[in-house]
């Protein structure tokens, strides 16, 4: 019994090594990571945009919550389309992503109040929902950094754990220029929603026109 503790412990050591300090965990994170801070492939930072303008540093219980949820949603896609076992068209699914966008920046501006309870609701259903949706246009870049690897769970991980960092580096910008404008510029939380919101939507709209695929 002692045996059997010990080895699993120790084969559970060796993971955590495996993963935090060999350079292949640089790599895969640097990719995640800049897979979604990339300029020039910004729909995902859109939706993370318009999930949280809703809410103030005070609510940051909540926000928690609505990234958890996202992250298990896309999580959960990631990790299926990975190993070949969920495959949905390239094209359905670049569609898809703007419409996420779109739908929640005008639940924003229909609903510009803080987040009630209600809201919050709607708002996590959204996260895990459209978490799925944005879980495979993440899927479908890691499948072409993979390849034909073997081993695909670490890089998974890793590769993962970068697109978390990347989603809490932008929560945290969102926040505190929402908090720079109304503190200090006297901008109004309902306007603050919504122009920020209609920005967004400007943005995400011509996307997908352009990216109808019937």
């Amino acid at each position: 019994m002692f045996l059997n503790k010990y080895y699993v412990k120790s084969v559970l050591y060796l993971w955590i090594i495996k993963i935090f300090i060999l350079d292949n965990f640089i790599l895969y994170f640097k990719l995640g990571l800049n897979h979604v801070l990339d300029i020039l492939a910004y729909d995902h930072v859109l939706f993370i945009i318009v999930l949280t303008i809703v809410y103030n540093f005070n609510q940051w219980k909540k926000v928690v919550w609505l990234i958890t949820f996202f992250t298990i949603g896309h999580s959960i896609t990631l990790g299926l389309a990975a190993f070949n076992l969920l495959n949905i068209p390239l094209e359905i699914v670049e569609f898809l992503i703007p419409v996420t966008i779109c739908t929640t920046g005008f639940f924003n501006i229909l609903k510009t109040s803080s987040p009630t309870d209600r809201k919050q609701k709607t708002l996590l259903f959204f996260g895990l929902f459209f978490g799925l949706i944005h879980g495979l246009g993440f899927s479908n870049y890691f499948r072409l950094l993979i390849g034909k690897e073997d081993d695909k769970i670490l890089p998974l991980i890793e590769f993962a754990i970068g697109i978390e960092a990347a989603q809490i580096i932008i929560v945290l910008g969102i926040l505190f220029l929402g908090l720079l404008l109304q503190t200090f510029f006297k901008v109004s939380k309902r306007d603050w929603v919504l122009v920020g919101s209609s920005i967004v939507i400007g943005i995400a709209f011509p996307m997908i026109l352009d990216r109808i695929f019937w």
